[in-house]
């Protein structure tokens, strides 16, 4: 009988080189984010990268190779990052604080046109007015989603206007196609982080995402609400004082006014 030796297979060096690099990478920098590029087109991704260039390092490997590289790190949190790792993903290196760089990430989103199955985040409203769109078998496609509209001047005009898709829903055929046709680019697109690795505080985030416009906004909005509810209860400080003052004054005028009624009759 022969014995069979098995012979343990040997690594390629290019796949050391990889697993050495993302070795070097992690205990190199502040912040791991680990972001999904799928339905991210090539020249989105490759405009991403380069406006990063200076901020983040961002590599696109397989989940084996960085499995392969955490199992290497000696200790820490870090570990814990390898059961996150899923397909179509990529890895951002980067020396920033890691919500600091999501907000950077966020920025960094493109628009793009829908396709027919994807899932739209907000509403798709089709305003009212006048397009470049010629009669033909684009009246069916419109009549179909329900919207209203004439033909003035060998051109469609759209008569009122209409939500043909809403927040959370799929995109139909129809639809995307009255978006393509119209220029419609109501997808946005870029890294869309899943979890974050801060070797600072060794701490893994899950919920990493940061809107800073969205932020901004809902900033914008508590502090009108709160100057609003100030002025209502006559708080004073600097930024109440000028209003309290001018509506002080509002109300003399009217109660001087009511007062020269009163006594001329």
């Amino acid at each position: 009988m022969v014995e069979k030796i098995k012979h343990r297979e040997k690594i390629p060096e290019k796949k050391i080189k990889s697993v050495d690099e993302l070795i070097s990478l992690i205990g190199s920098s502040r912040s791991i984010i680990v972001v999904s590029i799928k339905n991210l087109p090539s020249r989105q991704f490759q405009a991403i990268k380069k406006s990063l260039r200076d901020k983040a390092l961002i590599k696109v490997t397989k989940k084996k190779t960085m499995g392969r590289a955490i199992d290497k790190i000696e200790k820490g949190v870090v570990k814990n990052l390898k059961k996150y790792l899923k397909e179509d993903t990529a890895f951002v290196f980067s020396k920033l604080e890691p919500f600091e760089l999501s907000a950077i990430l966020s920025r960094n989103k493109s628009m793009t046109k829908a396709k027919a199955g994807q899932i739209i985040e907000e509403d798709v409203f089709i305003e009212p007015g006048p397009t470049e769109l010629v009669p033909g078998p684009v009246i069916s496609e419109l009549s179909g989603l329900g919207i209203k509209f004439a033909i003035e001047d060998g051109k469609i005009n759209i008569r009122e206007g209409k939500i043909i898709v809403k927040a959370g829903e799929k995109v139909n055929e129809q639809a995307a196609n009255i978006m393509a046709k119209l220029d419609m680019k109501p997808i946005a697109v870029g890294l869309e982080p899943l979890i974050a690795y801060d070797s600072k505080e060794d701490k893994i985030y899950e919920d990493v995402k940061v809107d800073s416009d969205k932020l901004i906004s809902e900033l914008k909005l508590a502090n009108r609400k709160a100057l609003a509810f100030a002025v209502k209860i006559a708080y004073a400080c600097r930024d109440t004082i000028g209003l309290l003052l001018a509506k002080a004054n509002s109300q003399e005028k009217a109660l001087s006014s009511l007062i020269k009624q009163a006594g001329g009759q």
